[in-house]
């Protein structure tokens, strides 16, 4: 009795997905929680086999401008080079906890990405759920391609800084430095290419249309071009154009898929693209007029009253008149 009496005293949810304010802060601080708690769980594996993902991420660097011959011997003949280093007594534990909350966040960003689509997904419907679930599912590949590019691309990175070194000296780079640009650029290229994703979800949600993101072609490669040049630290115009041109690649596919949307939705609906306040438009064409059906009129009886008890009208009068 306590169970069923528990079941009929829950709060029904609302199927059009609305509920108070207190209700979103609630829903929003659980999801952050769970997102929080996944994030935490893979950290303190990344702390545990911190040193093989440390020497993972460095692999780029050393490769690109590692001394092979020691640092004193490539300074000496003018070989721009580098050696990683590590400064202070607390500098290797706060690497050890860098490494860790990088490989926390990459890898669950199936888990974030999923709590994103679970609060967001009440106020969508039914229609537009089945959607989110492909977002999901296309933006863990998508974050981590970018992601991996961020990694591809750190070799040209690094050997364009290094060659900034004047001739004759040596760099040392530490390794917390390092690790805040790998994880900078991770993140940041990972995000980016989620740019698509938001775009048609806007668009299936009746936000934005397809030839409007068309028509705002010239301003969003400008901007993404602006936004390559700030989110990479070295400036060159390769590593520039590694981020900026996947993004604009990826934006023009998304504008495909919404004017393919926005075709198809206008077959279904005529008036899908109206906004609220817009009247549909009127057609003013006449239509023929079918043929008139002749209506007889009630016979009189005998003694001048009609057929359905009324007086009898001749010329539109009755015979009193």
């Amino acid at each position: 009795m306590l169970k069923s009496a528990r079941k009929q005293g829950k709060p029904q949810k609302d199927p059009e997905g609305r509920m108070p304010l207190a209700e979103h802060l609630r829903e929003l601080r659980n999801r952050l929680m769970k997102s929080v708690l996944a994030v935490l769980a893979v950290t303190i594996v990344g702390l545990v086999y911190y040193k093989q993902i440390a020497d993972f991420l460095t692999e780029p660097l050393r490769d690109s401008v590692g001394c092979t011959e020691g640092f004193g011997r490539a300074a000496e003949d003018g070989e721009a080079c580098a050696e990683i280093t590590l400064n202070g007594l607390i500098a290797p534990f706060t690497v050890m906890l860098k490494v860790g909350l990088t490989t926390g966040v990459v890898l669950t960003c199936p888990v974030w990405l999923y709590q994103l689509w679970a609060f967001l997904a009440p106020g969508l419907h039914s229609h537009e759920k089945k959607y989110a679930r492909s977002f999901v599912a296309a933006g863990v590949p998508l974050f981590l391609a970018g992601a991996y590019l961020a990694y591809i691309v750190l070799p040209t990175m690094a050997s364009t800084l290094i060659e900034f070194t004047p001739e004759g000296t040596g760099n040392l780079v530490p390794l917390d430095d390092f690790l805040d640009i790998i994880t900078r650029m991770v993140i940041v290229f990972g995000l980016a290419f989620e740019l698509p994703l938001v775009l048609v979800m806007l668009n299936l949600g009746g936000v934005v249309t397809g030839r409007k993101l068309l028509g705002w072609w010239r301003g969003m490669v400008v901007s993404i071009a602006v936004f390559a040049a700030v989110a990479t630290p070295s400036g060159e115009p390769l590593t520039m154009g590694a981020l900026a041109a996947p993004i604009v690649l990826l934006y023009f596919l998304a504008v495909g898929i919404c004017l393919l949307n926005d075709r198809r939705r206008k077959r279904k609906d005529p008036y899908a693209g109206l906004s609220d306040d817009e009247a549909a438009p009127l057609d003013h064409a006449p239509e023929t007029v079918g043929a008139v059906e002749s209506v007889e009129a009630p016979a009189a009886l005998p003694d001048g009253t009609a057929a359905d008890g009324g007086p009898t009208r001749r010329n539109g009068y009755d015979d009193a008149t």
